[in-house]
C-alpha cells in the first residue's frame, strides 16, 4: 500500500467527509451526530478515525467535537491537536467554558 492509498478514504469516510463539509463556520457537530447522519449510529469513533485520516486542510475537520463539547486528542501529537482545534475554533467565534467545553445548544449545528 502507498502512502497514497493510506491517505485514500474509502466510501464510508467520503460519506464522514461530506458531511463534514456541511458544517458551517461558527458551528459544531458532534462525532455521533456525524455517524448518525450518515446512518451509521454508534459510529462516532469511526468517524473520529475518519477525519483523523483525512490530511486535507480544507475539510473542516476542527469543527466536529465529542458529546461533552469538548475537543478530542487526535494524531501523533495529541496536546498540539487539542491547541490548533481550540483554535481555529475560536478564530469562527466559538466560545469554551471554563472546563473547557462548547454550548452545545448554542454552537450546535442543526442540519
Amino acid at each position: 500500500m502507498t502512502g497514497a492509498d493510506h491517505q485514500r478514504p474509502n466510501g464510508v469516510h467520503e460519506t464522514f467527509h461530506r458531511i463534514v463539509q456541511c458544517i458551517p463556520e461558527g458551528r459544531v457537530a458532534t462525532y455521533g451526530q456525524v455517524a448518525a447522519l450518515a446512518e451509521l449510529p454508534r459510529n462516532a469513533r469511526q468517524v473520529g478515525h475518519a477525519l483523523s485520516r483525512a490530511g486535507d486542510d480544507s475539510l473542516p475537520w476542527h469543527r466536529v467535537v465529542n458529546a461533552r463539547g469538548e475537543v478530542s486528542e487526535r494524531g501523533l501529537d495529541p496536546l498540539e491537536s487539542v491547541d490548533r482545534q481550540r483554535f481555529l475554533l475560536e478564530e469562527e467565534g466559538i466560545v469554551f467554558d471554563r472546563r473547557g467545553r462548547i454550548d452545545l445548544d448554542r454552537y450546535g449545528w442543526s442540519p
